[in-house]
């Protein structure tokens, strides 16, 4: 540091010369990130490129590698010496992210309108990479002409190169909206775009709508643009409605699904082939999947399958029996899939390969870009074609002033010849003689310099009768385009003209069908069939799960691992659920069905289920989805809900009982069995740990479907709580530990409940027990 040079202050921030390091490191990270932004992963809404894109087509352009005006191909060069052109003069970054910037847009599977023509292996849809860039060719597409046909017309502003050495387009004068035709994706910091592929006919009638109709309204312009073109085809089967709202909030997400045809071989056999694929999906991610299904391997800390992996695996096989790609030249995607047997029907076989594999996805859309003022930002549909349109409305303008000052000179130019013609033998005098001819002809014939000085530098061929003939001839073609761009630039109206008819030729020469169908379908489940049969679901205290078949078994004849008991028997049907309450209020669900057979001791409970950490299971109960609860905690608050209410399809679980701090979930208490013999309940008792016992009718209840904390149950004493609370008819046992430590129990039949009768919340009846209370149960 030199003599007159403040030293930095980091600490106070006073001093003029100091540098406050929060503020700095703030400043310096924006800046960083929004260089990320617009420098490198979000394209611009004017040309729909990112910037290493743009440098790409640009610097391919430079090197003749376009299609001429008379439409001849160029020879492809090596993809080398274009990575190698674009880092020395537009991109000095990574020459890797150069070459597979250039390798995506050659990809016909990657960009729905490929700008580059590589020549060579440019990888596949499965995951394989391209060749070395000094192995491939490429050159620029036919349809590249509409960014890059304009770029010399004065049409967009340039800037210095990183190093001044040259110039670069801001954007390319894109003729059509490539951000919506190409799409886009990427992910900046803070930012992230994912942009689908559109119709280029599709895009083009919506662009001259709007044109048209500014005001145009939603479904009208949705009406035009239905949905996302994919590279790859496939099936969106989302509704329209969620289409359109992805349209008009800019983000959203599509569920997409393959497209396949039934083949029918001979002695009545049947196959399925996949011939599209949704975006994104591999058919090497496919058969990995299906591998997976039919060969699973055991997850990190189980030392066996779960039953879920068991399920799916015999689910699979039961109706596939082998699957191959065949794939190749004459079929981007062929994948067959054999079924177990011809008599399998074809929906079941189709049904269980969407619900389990990726042939049925979900497409995200996120229209962020960089927009017209340069703001990266995230837009709706109508807002990416208006700004488009201002943009290609000021690009034509400026080609138009362009090409009318280019006019205007040659017709300046002309005028001094035409003149010239006329007094051709004085104006070779005046050279011959004249020491300064180029001020004797401005003085003579009140020519301009420019006029001048082209006469001094004309050719003596060009002084011809027919010469004279072809200026004519040129100058009223070029008063006349004189005209046609004065009224372009003269007339808003006859402007939007110019670029409907542009869009419309545009569109006619590069149009395609439309790839993706478009129709909505239900999302594909796989059902798994259940034979409706009783059984009878056995829980240990250690929480290991059975199911026996039938009813009417006897408890005492159930075995159990040294140390466990029985903590309950349910019976109820295949189609039912097990309910497992956790600790802290959360209920999880499993499914009858899934449960082991009785043979042994059967499962944990915890191999069907995932338990948060640092909680335990306090209950069970098994039963049909119309079943009632009575659910209460220790805090002597309470509700109804039903089993329907608990179910999950997430192994967490719900959250469903709130409890307060210190508090404990009671044991559940069946209020209703529909169908069953047991009569629904009428009343609700509740026993405190203190011995006091009130009872009321069950209709003061709620039914919560969402769960909760319920209502007051009853009034509780500041150091008592809850022991249970139990939904009855006609009598109730009460549970608890006597003297020694041993379990005791009291049934109390109607008279004895009726003396504790008061309305909810109330304090009770002192229940005179002879032992300190823990649960209550129903008699039936």
């Amino acid at each position: 540091m030199s003599d007159d040079q403040t030293p930095l202050d980091f600490s106070t921030g006073e001093s003029d010369d100091a540098l406050n390091l929060a503020g700095y490191a703030q400043r310096a990270y924006l800046e960083y990130a929004l260089s990320v932004v617009k420098g490198r992963a979000l394209p611009d809404v004017c040309d729909g490129q990112k910037p290493v894109q743009r440098r790409i087509l640009y610097a391919m352009e430079r090197m003749g590698l376009g299609h001429s005006s008379s439409g001849a191909a160029p020879k492809p060069v090596k993809s080398a010496r274009v990575v190698g052109d674009v880092l020395g003069r537009f991109h000095p970054h990574g020459d890797q992210s150069a070459y597979d910037a250039l390798v995506r847009m050659a990809q016909d599977f990657s960009q729905r309108y490929p700008l580059v023509d590589g020549q060579g292996n440019f990888g596949s849809r499965d995951g394989d990479g391209a060749a070395a860039m000094r192995y491939t060719e490429a050159r620029l597409t036919r349809i590249s002409s509409l960014l890059l046909g304009e770029i010399d017309e004065g049409t967009v502003d340039f800037m210095p190169n990183y190093d001044g050495s040259t110039e670069e387009p801001r954007q390319l004068p894109a003729r059509l909206p490539f951000a919506l035709l190409n799409g886009a994706s990427g992910i900046a910091v803070g930012l992230a775009t994912e942009i689908p592929s559109h119709n280029l006919r599709e895009v083009a009638d919506a662009c001259v709508a709007l044109i048209k109709r500014p005001d145009l309204p939603d479904d009208e312009l949705f009406a035009l643009i239905p949905g996302p073109d994919f590279p790859g085809g496939g099936q969106i089967i989302s509704s329209a409605a969620d289409i359109a709202d992805a349209y008009r909030g800019g983000r959203g997400s599509l569920k997409c699904r393959a497209r396949w045809k039934i083949e029918d071989l001979a002695r009545g056999q049947w196959q399925l082939v996949v011939t599209e694929l949704p975006p994104g999906v591999s058919s090497q991610k496919v058969l990995e999947e299906i591998e997976e299904l039919t060969n699973p391997k055991v997850k990190a800390g189980k030392k066996a399958l779960t039953q879920e992996q068991t399920q799916l695996k015999a689910g699979i096989l039961a109706v596939l029996d082998a699957v191959r790609d065949e794939s190749g030249k004459e079929a981007a995607v062929r994948l067959v899939f054999e079924p177990k047997t011809s008599r399998i029907e074809q929906g079941e076989l189709i049904t269980a390969l969407l619900a389990h594999t990726s042939l049925e996805a979900s497409a995200p859309i996120n229209l962020t870009m960089v927009g017209l003022d340069g703001r990266p930002v995230q837009k709706s549909l109508r807002q990416m074609l208006a700004e488009w349109i201002a943009f290609r409305q000021q690009t034509v303008e400026r080609r138009s002033r362009h090409r009318l000052a280019k006019v205007l000179d040659r017709i300046h130019i002309l005028e001094g010849r035409q003149t010239v013609l006329l007094n051709i033998d004085e104006v070779i005098a005046i050279i011959r003689a004249a020491d300064e001819p180029k001020a004797a002809l401005i003085a003579r014939f009140a020519l301009s310099e420019r006029q001048a000085e082209d006469i001094l530098e004309i050719r003596l061929r060009q002084l011809a009768r027919l010469e004279a003939i072809k200026i004519e001839q040129e100058l009223k073609s070029l008063r006349e385009e004189q005209q046609k761009l004065d009224d372009i630039l003269g007339s808003p109206a006859a402007l939007r003209r110019l670029m409907v008819r542009e869009i419309e030729a545009d569109a006619k020469q590069f149009c395609d069908a439309r790839r993706t169908l478009i129709q909505e379908e239900k999302r594909a489940v796989a059902e798994v069939k259940v034979i409706d049969e009783p059984v009878t679901v056995v829980v240990s205290l250690k929480g290991w799960v059975r199911a026996r078949g039938g009813h009417g078994h006897d408890a005492a004849g159930f075995a159990f691992k040294a140390g466990d008991g029985l903590y309950g028997t349910f019976e109820c049907r295949t189609v039912d659920t097990l309910l497992v309450f956790g600790s802290n209020g959360r209920v999880y669900s499993v499914a009858v069905a899934a449960l082991p057979g009785a043979r042994g001791d059967g499962q944990p409970v915890t191999t069907f289920i995932e338990l948060e950490p640092g909680t335990q299971i306090a209950h069970y109960f098994a039963g049909p989805a119309a079943a009632a609860l009575l659910l209460s905690g220790t805090g002597g608050y309470g509700f109804i809900a039903t089993v329907e209410h608990m179910v999950s399809r997430q192994k967490g679980g719900k959250t469903f009982v709130a409890l307060g701090e210190g508090e404990t979930l009671c044991r559940p208490s069946l209020a209703m069995l529909p169908g069953g013999t047991l009569a629904p309940a009428t009343h609700v008792a509740c026993v405190s740990t203190g011995g006091c016992i009130l009872t009321f009718d069950i209709g003061e209840l709620k039914l919560m479907e969402k769960g909760g904390r319920g209502l007051t149950l009853i009034d509780l004493e500041p150091k008592d709580a809850l022991a249970g609370a139990a939904a009855y008819t006609r009598s109730v046992r009460i549970e608890g530990i006597g003297r020694g430590g041993k379990p005791r129990e009291e049934v109390l039949e109607i008279r004895s409940l009726n003396n504790a009768r008061a309305a909810r919340g109330r304090r009770g009846k002192a229940g005179n027990f002879s032992f300190k209370p823990a649960s209550v149960a129903r008699v039936e």
